[in-house]
This record gives C-alpha cells, sequence and structure tokens, in this order.
C-alpha cells in the first residue's frame, strides 16, 4: 500500500534560524546511530528544514540506507576531508525533498591513516562545512560518525555545535557511553569550545524486556534531561526500511519506528529552539 509523503502530514514548528550541524556518534556498533541518522534527517526534512546528511562512515550505510548504491558512489565526503572537492558541488538530492546527502566514497576506508600527516588533521571537515554555514542553504546539518573514536568521529566532533548520542537499551550500553562523555568533554577543552551534548536517544526498547526499562531507568537517573522523553522502539519495519534503500518515513509511515521518529525530529526542534545563539 503507497504511504503519502511524510510532509504533508507533520504540522511544522518554528524553522531554525541558522545553520546547525549535529554530530550522532557512538563508538559502540548495533546501535540505531545510523538508523537515527537517516530517519531524524527525514523527519526534520518532512518538518520543512532543509537538511544535509554526512556520512562520515566507512562502512557507508547511510548512504545506502538514502538509496544510493555502492556502485554509484564516487566523490564525497573523503574527497571533501581531503580537499580534492568541496560539500556544496558534491552533495546530492534524495527522495526525500529537502534532504540532501553527502555520500561515503569507498576512499573513505584509508581517511583514518591519511590524515594523520595531515595539516590541521582535526579541523577538515569544520573547514570544509564553514562555506555552508555561510551560505545558510541548510537549517540542520547532521554527521554520521563511524562507530569509534578516531579521526574521522574527531572530526565530526570538532565540526559539530552538538552531539546527539544515540543508546541502545541493553546491558553494555552505559559503560561505553561514559567513554564517549569523556571524549566530548576533552574535545570541548581542547578543539571545540562550544561544543555540547545536545542530548541522549533511548533506541531498541522493548516494552516487553524488562531490561529495557532498567536501562532507561538507569540512563535518566544519571543524565536526567539530557535524555529525550521520545524512545525509538525495536520495530521490525524500522529494520526492513535500509533493505529497500528508504528511511522508514517513506517505507511505513504509520509504523510506531516511523512516528517514532517524527517524535524525535519535533522534540529536538524543540530544544534546539530552546537553546541562546552563540554571540
Amino acid at each position: 500500500m503507497s504511504v503519502s509523503p511524510p510532509e504533508r502530514r507533520i504540522a511544522p514548528l518554528a524553522r531554525a534560524t541558522k545553520t546547525r550541524v549535529l554530530a550522532l556518534a557512538n563508538q559502540k556498533g548495533g546501535v540505531g546511530k545510523t538508523t537515527t541518522a537517516i530517519n531524524l534527517a527525514t523527519a526534520l526534512a518532512a518538518n520543512g528544514e532543509t537538511v544535509l546528511l554526512i556520512d562520515l562512515d566507512p562502512q557507508g550505510n547511510a548512504s545506502t540506507g538514502l538509496g544510493i548504491p555502492r556502485a554509484d558512489r564516487t566523490a564525497g565526503s573523503y574527497s571533501v576531508l581531503s580537499g580534492h572537492d568541496t560539500a556544496t558541488n558534491l552533495a546530492r538530492s534524495t527522495a526525500v525533498p529537502g534532504l540532501s546527502l553527502l555520500p561515503a566514497d569507498p576512499s573513505l576506508v584509508g581517511a583514518e591513516v591519511e590524515l594523520v600527516a595531515a595539516g590541521r588533521r582535526e579541523f577538515r571537515l569544520r573547514d570544509a562545512l564553514q562555506p555552508l554555514r555561510e551560505a545558510g542553504g541548510f537549517s540542520f546539518i547532521l554527521i554520521d560518525c563511524p562507530p569509534s573514536l578516531g579521526l574521522l568521529t574527531l572530526n565530526g566532533l570538532v565540526a559539530a555545535d552538538s552531539v546527539l548520542v544515540p543508546l541502545q537499551c541493553e546491558f553494555f550500553a552505559l559503560e561505553g557511553i561514559a567513554h564517549l562523555i569523556r571524549t566530548i568533554d576533552l574535545v570541548r577543552v581542547r578543539l571545540n569550545p562550544t561544543l555540547r551534548l545536545q542530548g541522549i536517544v533511548l533506541t531498541m526498547f522493548d516494552r516487553r524486556n524488562n531490561l529495557s526499562e532498567l536501562v532507561a531507568s538507569d540512563a535518566r537517573a544519571y543524565f536526567g534531561a539530557q535524555v529525550y522523553e521520545t524512545v525509538i522502539p525495536r520495530n521490525i519495519r524500522v529494520s526492513e526500511a535500509p533493505s529497500h534503500g528508504k528511511p522508514v518515513l517513506l517505507y511505513d509511515f504509520r509504523s510506531p519506528g516511523a512516528q517514532a521518529y517524527v517524535r524525535l525530529a519535533r522534540e529536538l526542534l524543540s530544544r534546539e529552539g530552546s537553546q541562546p545563539e552563540a554571540a
């Protein structure tokens, strides 16, 4: 059954007044980071925002999830980091109105090694995004960082205004997040003094599982209001959507997973709207 475009179903909130750069990061794999990047970007675009999603993960799953086959990926985020081309030239439109993608090109696999000897190696992405900030063509730039704390993720954190952390509702999740928070603090002190923790999003939540409830309770007790009220449920439609090259909002808009990402986008916009503008 066909689904109407989601942008017709979501009442828009107030638009962002400047380009906000948001890094999605968690060094633990399999936590729903890329899934959240794809579907949050889609939901923001459906709300009327202009969004650029940067696939900074050598696995390239965000590119796959937005329908860009590996065979069709040439120049992308690696070319931007290496200075061979600009994000303005290489950003592609997607099937989602208002959402553009800077895909992960095959050469991104070797970027960690090559960046070691590069000048301003931690600032390559920040420098590359500055023209986009000045042009103001995007209200949000989302960066899907790799599941590690290497130079690619560091570039994402240095380029970002804030960090959104997907937290899987399973046993080992809270152990890894403490390390990530320390890394964010170090980046703030040494490289990006305006960086802040935008929030923590609980993912793969299963109400039938007592462990999910326990992890959620522990996260809220420790991080307080930094944990989003919106929780992303474990949902088969969310898992199926990438194999069709679609965000879940296009694959099955009425599914619980899609509706959760709609609510997440609205909560993010509400939180961003309550933040003071940087001087």
